[in-house]
């Protein structure tokens, strides 16, 4: 589509669809950039009308879709709205930023998506690429919008993309070179409504993939490893617990490729820098695609040694007094919070709480009963989380009405050799307008409880 002169509509302007309103207006489109909320509620919009954009806040009235070519849709932005059902109506193609940004990319996009994992694979793989010497770009969910890097690449680039499955959903030719599945387990169901169709956004990764590009499914999962006869690319599996005919997995304490050529040893699973089962796998996912891009063997193995993790994901934030304070913000469902609780053998206090997406905490009860000295919980999923867990006869918890005041009373529980773990299992949009925001709240506690003891 030619996008020079059409008017296009930008619907929600949070990160994402600001940096898609800007790449549409260099492009020369006649951008109109609406949101739900008011002038007030997103200070960041009002530069987009001096950079020629128009702006309209505090609804969507239908009116803006009148000539409108193309309606480009944040991921924060649910697909059944009224707004978009109405453009539907009108015929207007409606597509995802990252499907924006895929039309207007010139280099080859290594795209990584999954319930849990997905961000610490990206970021893993962007050292890798580039310990082996390849100008890497990293972006998508993980934090730059994939809109706001497109115009600095060349072909001669690698672009390592987080994508969720809310940025799936409006997709029509998005073709990553290289896919990674890391794993399904039911998230965003508030959002998609079901587990297939969840799983569905999620597969949508491979829809336009052929035989020259790669695809990387996860062997342990049950539900991505039913995808295997449907990827149209080379299919290349990772796996901790089995053995596949080609791929990445552990052999005699060693995590190792094989392919037809043979195979390559690349460092004990003792030396893999991060800790936890959790992230055995997303080294082992990370290395098979840094591999199969062309990254030798040594350039993988010392960043699966010294690879330094990302923030707000088992983060260590500081020791105060012999008590451990690790920041898990990221930890937006069960199943992410339950590979965080495996990942330490020290007692752990847990902090837990915020806005659920449709979860099942089950799970997470039995092993928080296994694992937890104490929970404190806060936000809305307060009160769900405390009947969850009195129902699995667990009853050392509290519940407390800040992030601050949960910092105060996991110290107060804690002592010497212990663990204050932030790790919600919910998502942070009751109190905080991001995970981000939570876990530099949580640091920032932190610190003002380190100040205190001076």
């Amino acid at each position: 589509m030619e996008i020079a002169g059409k008017r296009v509509v930008v619907v929600g302007l949070a990160r994402s669809g600001l940096a898609a309103a800007r790449l549409l207006l260099r492009l020369g489109a006649r951008v109109v950039a609406t949101d739900a909320k008011s002038p007030e509620e997103l200070p960041g919009a009002e530069a987009l009308e001096e950079e020629g954009a128009q702006l309209v806040l505090g609804g969507h009235p239908p009116e803006i879709l009148a000539g409108a070519r193309l309606l480009v849709l944040s991921p924060g932005v649910p697909g059944n709205i009224p707004f978009l059902q109405e453009a539907r109506r009108w015929g207007i193609p409606i597509w995802s930023e990252i499907e924006l940004a895929y039309r207007y990319c010139p280099a080859p996009i290594l795209a990584i998506t999954g319930a849990n994992g997905k961000t610490t694979t990206t970021a893993w793989l962007g050292a890798m690429l580039q310990a082996g010497g390849r100008k890497v770009v990293v972006a998508g969910n993980i934090g730059t919008p994939l809109t706001a890097v497109v115009e600095d690449v060349t072909p001669e680039h690698l672009v390592v993309a987080e994508i969720s499955s809310f940025q799936l959903e409006g997709t029509h030719a998005f073709h990553p070179h290289m896919a990674a599945l890391l794993n399904l387990t039911a998230d965003h169901l508030d959002r998609h409504g079901s587990f297939a169709a969840y799983k569905g956004a999620k597969a949508r990764i491979f829809a336009n993939q052929d035989p020259a590009d790669f695809s990387i499914l996860n062997a342990d999962d049950r539900e991505v490893r039913s995808l295997g006869s449907r990827v149209p690319g080379q299919l290349y599996w990772f796996s901790r617990q089995g053995e596949p005919d080609r791929g990445a997995f552990v052999r005699k304490g060693y995590l190792v490729l094989k392919e037809e050529g043979g195979l390559r040893e690349l460092c004990p699973v003792e030396e893999l820098a991060l800790p936890g089962e959790h992230n055995l796998e997303n080294g082992l996912a990370a290395a098979l695609m840094a591999y199969l891009a062309g990254t030798p063997a040594g350039a993988i193995a010392r960043v699966l040694r010294n690879f330094a993790g990302i923030e707000h994901r088992c983060e260590l934030v500081a020791e105060i007094a012999g008590v451990k304070f690790v920041n898990d913000s990221k930890g937006t469902n069960p199943e992410a919070t339950i590979k965080a609780l495996r990942a330490f053998s020290e007692p752990i206090i847990l902090i837990a709480g915020g806005r659920t997406k449709g979860s099942d905490f089950s799970e997470w009860a039995g092993l928080v009963k296994e694992r937890v000295k104490r929970v404190i919980l806060l936000g809305e999923a307060a009160p769900l989380l405390e009947g969850v867990l009195r129902a699995a006869d667990y009853h050392n918890l509290e519940r407390v009405a800040s992030l601050e005041e949960a910092v105060a009373e996991a110290f107060a529980a804690a002592g010497p050799g212990e663990c204050v773990l932030l790790s919600p299992a919910c998502a942070s949009w009751d109190m905080f307008t991001s995970y981000e925001e939570r876990g530099r709240a949580f640091k920032e506690a932190v610190a003002q409880l380190g100040r205190g003891r001076k």
